[in-house]
């Protein structure tokens, strides 16, 4: 019997997501801080733009954790250095030059952090990459907003001591080029990936790519620890997924889609669900019995999703604006988040 829905490594990395959250929190509390305290007009400016960056950065953060599926707190380490770091951007013991220094530190933590998340997802699994996508987005203007500070920090640390600008020479015209550029192209991907949230046709469609990414990684194994590893994140993303889609969803598109088409969708759901808990009581040692009923899920999924994907998205572009969509998207995850803590409280 699959008993255990969780892996440790799984874990972890939702644990580093739940760092990266809080710690994104902090940067948007530490520009805004930044920008009360900035006795220089240009500078203001440039972190204005940076909280604009920062508070669509954590919507994409949000996203990724719901797409992620495995819901946790930030250690008790980032919320002692969260607490300590808040002292410090309140207090008057430190000049802004040596504030905007620790910002630039904490920018750049931030971008490592991500990186680092994404480079163990590479040795985890296939559909924790596909989950995790959006966040290069977040590193990719991270590292567009050092390369900024530091040119930042060139001119506040020679006004504090000079009362002049700084001489612009070839170092910061370079990093100002390099940050004018990865701006501009952090923009494109991000215009491309999410606004606040993504609409719900593209939220979808994440869940669907991940679903069939674990598919294959079952497929492609015959060890029984990885297939209670895989099936134990098939089983909760599948059930999230479902619940958030009839909660959210469905309600929303039945006056245009149709109630017989509607009704479908719940009954294939239906069927899913049963055939997941019965799965979920067959041994993964049993790895033949095992592969061949998650071969009958996939396929019964698989016609499900199609459907969606194709009259369904298709009924919602006609007849939804583009808010529409977008709210739809964010009641979707909403949903779909307070789902997942549920489900990770009862299997605790």
């Amino acid at each position: 019997m699959v008993t255990t829905l969780d892996d440790t490594k799984r874990q972890l990395i939702g644990e580093k997501l739940a760092d990266l959250k809080a710690f994104q929190n902090l940067i948007i509390s530490n520009d805004q801080k930044l920008m009360e305290a900035c006795p220089y007009q240009d500078i203001r400016e440039r972190l204005q733009n940076f909280l604009e960056d920062d508070q669509k950065n954590l919507g994409i953060i949000e996203t990724v954790i719901v797409q992620y599926g495995v819901p946790a707190d930030p250690s008790t380490a980032t919320e002692k250095f969260i607490s300590q770091s808040e002292q410090m951007m309140s207090g008057d013991e430190f000049t802004f030059y040596q504030k905007l220094i620790h910002h630039e530190l904490m920018k750049h933590s931030q971008a490592m952090s991500g990186i680092v998340i994404h480079k163990a997802a590479q040795k985890v699994g296939a559909d924790i990459e596909i989950a995790i996508g959006p966040l290069n987005t977040v590193n990719f203007e991270g590292r567009a907003h050092q390369e900024q500070l530091k040119g930042m920090l060139e001119q506040v640390g020679v006004r504090e001591m000079t009362g002049q600008d700084a001489d612009q020479g070839i170092w910061a015209r370079v990093q100002d080029s390099i940050a004018a550029l990865s701006g501009v192209f952090g923009s494109v991907v991000t215009q491309n990936t999410d606004k606040q949230d993504m609409n719900i046709q593209t939220l979808i469609r994440l869940d669907h790519s991940k679903a069939n990414t674990i598919f294959t990684e079952i497929g492609g194994t015959q060890d029984p620890q990885k297939l209670q590893e895989y099936f134990g994140q098939l089983y909760k993303d599948l059930l999230a997924h479902a619940e958030a889609e009839e909660e959210v969803v469905y309600p929303n598109v039945r006056s245009f889609y149709g109630n017989e088409n509607v009704q479908e969708l719940y009954d294939e759901q239906a069927e899913m669900k049963r055939m997941l808990d019965e799965i979920k009581a067959i041994d993964p040692a049993l790895t033949d019995e095992f592969k061949s009923k998650v071969k009958q899920l996939m396929d019964a999924v698989g016609d499900h999703m199609r459907q969606e994907e194709s009259t369904m998205f298709a009924a919602i572009d006609k007849n939804c604006s583009t808010s529409q969509k977008e709210q739809m998207a964010t009641d979707f995850k909403a949903a779909k988040g307070k789902l997942q803590r549920e489900m990770a409280s009862a299997i605790s």
